[in-house]
């Protein structure tokens, strides 16, 4: 259904809405409501142009709110392409899920089972309904960022013939990697980010050490009331695999300090803590995080959490203190308070048995679609390694390797989208028929 139709400086605009089954093996049964904007230069508004679907990062995360021209590969996009954005099940405008939603369960299971329908698989059936029932049904490319080319690799897998060509931009998901591989190669890789850290501003970890005794010295508060605690100050680090990460923590902690004898916390500082560490913008990104790595029988259990011990140097009492990155530990679900409601579904998930698989290896490997995708050398959150083997089993697939950009390159530099795109084109370019 049409909603809205409207033109923006240098963007026409129309929203839709879909309803899907909630749960898309009984399709019969309850239904959620998925939100796509789609965009185009508005001198071409009436041409028919190939479509591209984004595939947003997170997991969790909504698609992007279009301003002054950007994100800068969107303005690129534009030049050529009528772009589709979507708003992942349980994100934004589709069936957002929030506290308000988990705190209507009363069993824990039956809210684990709830979150278990908000991954890969559901979302790709989603964006299938989309393309067929709102936009024609004609073969779409997709650009997936980080977990984006998580949900590429599912799509290839179940839906191949929705696709004209791929774009991945640092999303290469390890095929059969657990998630105790997974964090166990995450780890060593946020401690370099660390040190990289360190080597910019030799005299920051005098002052994040400074913090910490005192945040585990005094019950400070944040200002929505939860108490900082020193672990969950570590969790700023997570900004640490984004090309503007370290100059983020860097101006935070300058002003961290208030007072004529720096004798308290600023309230600038409290409230940007806060701000980075509440999940009040997108709580699914905590809640389902370890459960995209969960396939087959073996249950995700905490793996952050549990791999954690053997990296005695990530503990709060260590100094210099480390920071972590994308990691979620059971004691966020008990100390911040957007996350709270989620603690019963997931734990349910944590412990859960039994998952779909969400990449099929034999169809991938037979893949004949067009896909383009970069690897970011020292990527943060997506292992290189496990990108790069992902690579080899996944047929009509180019991968880029490089170490000049971090995680957001293709959000920092326009040149990130028009190399896929180029070597795509290279090579024939997108399916038509």
């Amino acid at each position: 259904m049409l909603l809205h139709e409207y033109t923006i400086p240098g963007m026409h605009m129309r929203d839709h809405v879909v309803d899907v089954p909630l749960d898309w093996s009984k399709p019969d049964g309850r239904t959620i409501k998925i939100f796509a904007r789609e965009v185009c230069d508005p001198v071409r508004r009436r041409e028919s142009l190939p479509m591209l679907a984004f595939l947003q990062g997170g997991p969790g995360g909504k698609s992007p709110r279009p301003s002054n021209g950007g994100p800068s590969w969107l303005a690129e996009a534009l030049k050529t392409h009528r772009v589709i954005l979507i708003d992942q099940r349980g994100t934004g405008r589709s069936s957002r899920i929030e506290s308000a939603t988990m705190q209507a369960f009363t069993d824990g299971k039956a809210a684990g089972d709830y979150l278990a329908l908000f991954r890969a698989d559901s979302i790709i059936a989603d964006c299938e309904h989309l393309r067929k029932t709102i936009f024609g049904g004609r073969r779409w490319e997709t650009l997936g960022q980080s977990y984006g080319g998580f949900l590429t690799l599912t799509y290839l897998s179940k839906a191949p013939e929705g696709l004209a060509a791929c774009y991945v931009t640092g999303g290469l998901a390890g095929l059969t990697a657990t998630a105790d591989d997974v964090y166990r190669r995450t780890y060593p890789r946020v401690a370099e980010k660390n040190a990289g850290y360190h080597k910019r501003y030799p005299f920051d970890a005098a002052r994040l050490a400074r913090i910490a005794d005192f945040i585990e010295a005094n019950d400070v508060r944040l200002p929505d009331g939860d108490r900082l605690s020193v672990r969950r100050l570590q969790t700023i680090g997570i900004d640490f695999g984004m090309a503007p990460g370290y100059e983020n923590v860097h101006w935070l902690l300058d002003e961290a300090f208030s007072g004529p004898k720096e004798d308290r916390l600023s309230d600038r500082f409290l409230a940007q803590v806060m701000s980075l560490t509440s999940f009040d913008e997108n709580p699914l990104f905590a809640a389902l995080q370890e459960s995209i790595y969960g396939q087959g029988t073996v249950p995700t259990a905490w793996a952050a959490d549990r791999i954690r011990a053997e990296y005695p140097a990530f503990e709060s009492k260590a100094r210099p203190l480390l920071l972590t990155g994308e990691m979620m530990y059971p004691w966020m679900f008990e100390e911040i308070r957007s996350l709270r409601a989620f603690q019963p579904g997931v734990e349910a998930l944590a412990a859960r048995e039994h998952y779909e698989p969400l990449y099929d290896t034999v169809r991938l490997a037979a893949n004949d679609v067009p896909v383009a995708a970069v690897v970011y050398h020292d990527d943060m959150y997506v292992d290189a390694g496990l990108s790069l083997e992902t690579a080899r089993h996944v047929g009509n697939l180019q991968a880029w390797v490089t170490n000049e950009f971090e995680h957001d390159g293709v959000r920092q530099s326009p040149a990130v989208f028009n190399r896929l795109t180029n070597l795509v084109k290279q090579r024939g370019g997108p399916i038509t028929s």
